[in-house]
């Protein structure tokens, strides 16, 4: 395999070397092979006859033709075979982290080492290879990374068998998992060092496009997936069946989708549900059927229309990125690279740092997943916000605090980051300590004297004051956190803070999960 357009002889015998260490063909030349793509556009066969330049090429009727292996899956007993043994660094789980963005992510860390990365689809479905050559590909090898790409549950399993250094999820651990892999010596797997948050993102329940129902209740979601509800007249649409779609319930999208939903107990699916694979294949289901619906991660919607959600108490939950940054869309997700304690080498280390860094969010915003990078949005008295704390209904003494809040509102724009903690607690959550790097790069780049203002508040468990006297606490806290963090680099930055309890809440509070949405901080910054 020859790296780059003008490779030198010995630089052609470094890459060989790395290739012919991944690579062994199976059997003679003489048989036959498919290259088959993976949505199915490309479907041809042939008799293998090499593999060279990162291309197959297969004698057919129409003459010998070289195809790409970044395009096409090779199957077949005369297909190349490339050892994942053989990898410098293995990568298991997800299939919405491992097809999604981890093809980006490799062809931008390579960017990042300017280094030239050719990547290869194996005979294994959702498996390939990237491997790095420096100086653009005139260099040596800079490391081969073997991507599998199953579900979340083989993230865990991999890297407890000692089969993979790095494990990709689309739900967080489960305490189980956990205390398997540290038993195993694994160490924390929720230390920051260990536990990697990537990405957010939405899981977008879509229709087809032509379907006219644009928006849907929690309620009525439920009851379309216990099959309660079967025809779309029953939620605003034509009188048609629902067709109904849904994922496999060891795949991270399924739990996340069912917790999100239904909370701890989920139900049987109806019979007439029909399970699809993977995220590819159920935006194109949904998409051939008027009729139908399903759920997908934000980066797979594919043209399919996407459902606001709204929750059990009214509040719209539009799935955009803002929202999936905030936290405050009911079907949010991180998305995860795990490493073990004892196993981590450079390699896998270098790139998982690149990955969970400011770098990396270009080239997520790429694959049309959501970032962790900062996003503004204006406060204004036509919001659903301001339409909230306008409610003519509220206690007299509350609705002194919202109209207090709005008429301080208004003045302010809302950044995406938000700072959220444990019930009673004023110690930040994992992602807060996240949001106090990103945040201070930020407000870096504003010009001095921008006023910053922490704005704290609560769940409604507890009396109002009670609750005000704690969100008051928290602002403070994470005002001086951040000012401690950043030190002199935010000496032109004027910080403020403020607190109004349960005033104005981002989700229901019927739930833990819901009261864990409204115990926050949010970052106000004025307008220049």
């Amino acid at each position: 395999m020859v790296f780059g357009r003008l490779a030198t002889k010995s630089n052609i015998v470094s890459a060989f070397a790395l290739s012919a260490a991944l690579m062994t063909p199976a059997i003679g030349n003489a048989a036959e092979v498919t290259l088959r793509s993976a949505d199915g556009t490309v479907d041809l066969v042939g008799e293998f006859v090499e593999f060279t330049d990162n291309n197959y090429v297969i004698r057919t009727g129409l003459g010998e033709l070289r195809i790409s292996a970044s395009r096409v899956r090779c199957e077949g007993a005369g297909c190349p075979n490339f050892d994942a043994e053989g990898a410098d660094v293995r990568i298991a789980g997800s299939d919405t982290v491992g097809e999604g963005v981890m093809p980006l992510l490799l062809a931008g860390y390579a960017g990042s080492l300017g280094a030239e990365v050719t990547q290869t689809a194996t005979v294994t479905s959702g498996q390939f290879l990237a491997e790095m050559v420096g100086d653009e590909g005139f260099g040596d090898p800079l490391g081969a990374y073997m991507v599998t790409s199953t579900s979340s549950n083989d993230a865990f399993t991999t890297l407890l068998d000692g089969s993979a250094e790095v494990g990709m999820s689309a739900r967080r651990i489960r305490p189980d998992e956990a205390r398997a892999l540290r038993d195993a010596g694994a160490g924390n797997m929720i230390s920051p060092t260990q536990e990697h948050i990537i990405a957010v993102d939405s899981l977008v329940v879509i229709t087809h496009p032509a379907n006219p129902v644009q928006s849907i209740t929690m309620d009525q979601l439920r009851a379309i997936y216990r099959g309660a509800i079967t025809n779309w007249a029953d939620v605003g649409g034509d009188d048609a069946p629902i067709i109904l779609f849904s994922r496999d319930a060891d795949t991270g999208t399924s739990d996340v989708f069912n917790t999100g939903v239904f909370g701890d107990e989920a139900p049987s699916l109806p019979t007439s549900a029909t399970i699809v694979t993977d995220n590819n294949e159920m935006a194109a289901s949904v998409n051939a059927d008027v009729n139908a619906i399903g759920y997908v991660g934000y980066a797979f919607q594919r043209g399919a229309s996407a459902l606001t959600l709204v929750s059990d108490c009214g509040i719209s939950m539009a799935p955009d990125a803002f929202s999936a940054r905030t936290e405050e869309y009911a079907l949010q997700r991180f998305l995860y690279l795990y490493t073990r304690e004892d196993t981590q080498d450079e390699t896998a280390t270098e790139f998982v740092n690149y990955v969970a860094s400011n770098q990396a969010d270009v080239v997520i915003a790429k694959a049309g997943f959501i970032d962790l990078g900062i996003d503004r949005k204006e406060q204004a008295l036509e919001s659903d916000r301001a339409q909230q704390l306008l409610d003519p209904s509220a206690d007299a003494y509350e609705g002194g605090f919202m109209r207090e809040m709005l008429s301080q509102m208004v003045n302010y724009d809302r950044l995406s980051t938000t700072f959220r903690f444990r019930t009673g607690s004023q110690e930040l959550d994992l992602r807060g300590r996240l949001n106090l790097t990103r945040l201070a790069e930020y407000l870096e780049t504003q010009p001095a004297g921008t006023e910053v203002l922490f704005v704290g508040f609560t769940d409604d468990v507890g009396a109002f004051d009670s609750n005000r006297t704690l969100s008051i606490g928290r602002a403070e806290q994470v005002m001086a956190e951040m000012q401690s963090f950043a030190g002199s680099r935010l000496s032109g930055i004027q910080m403020s803070s403020v607190g109004y309890g349960e005033v104005a809440p981002s989700a229901c509070n019927t739930s833990e999960n819901e009261r864990r949405i409204n115990r926050r901080v949010e970052v106000w910054i004025k307008p220049a």
